[in-house]
């Protein structure tokens, strides 16, 4: 069983940065596509980022494409978000997950998500 644990979230002011780690529990990381996801209260959970096994790949959401970029680390098995001039409407619980399959992970058909950070953005 993979487990992830995302931390880094916390309360900026607009236009601030905040950089979200999600540290998984895995010997097999660098095998997995990984996604990061979040959920406003009141609203479905909606895709962010994606990047690929090796990271030479990356997916954005339009919305925040140019300001958040995904990486990761296979080595120390963990993946990044940078956030870059955040906004009020960023806020939200960030969550990470991965997948084999890229279709799967874009499209968070997940069985199961873990606690999330929260990341409030103020205006």
């Amino acid at each position: 069983q993979v487990r992830l644990v995302e931390s880094g979230g916390g309360l900026v002011q607009a236009g601030e940065s905040l950089r979200l780690s999600c540290a998984a529990s895995t010997r097999t990381f660098s095998t997995y596509v990984l996604g990061w996801f979040r959920q406003a209260p009141g609203k479905e959970r909606e895709f962010v980022a994606a990047i690929t096994r090796s990271g030479g790949g990356t997916k954005y959401a339009d919305s925040v494409k140019g300001r958040f970029t995904i990486s990761r680390d296979n080595a120390e098995n963990t993946a990044y978000l940078q956030m870059n001039s955040l906004k009020p409407e960023d806020t939200a619980v960030y969550y990470c997950n991965v997948d084999f399959n890229f279709r799967t992970v874009v499209a968070g058909s997940f069985d199961s998500w873990g606690q999330g950070t929260q990341v409030t953005v103020a205006s």
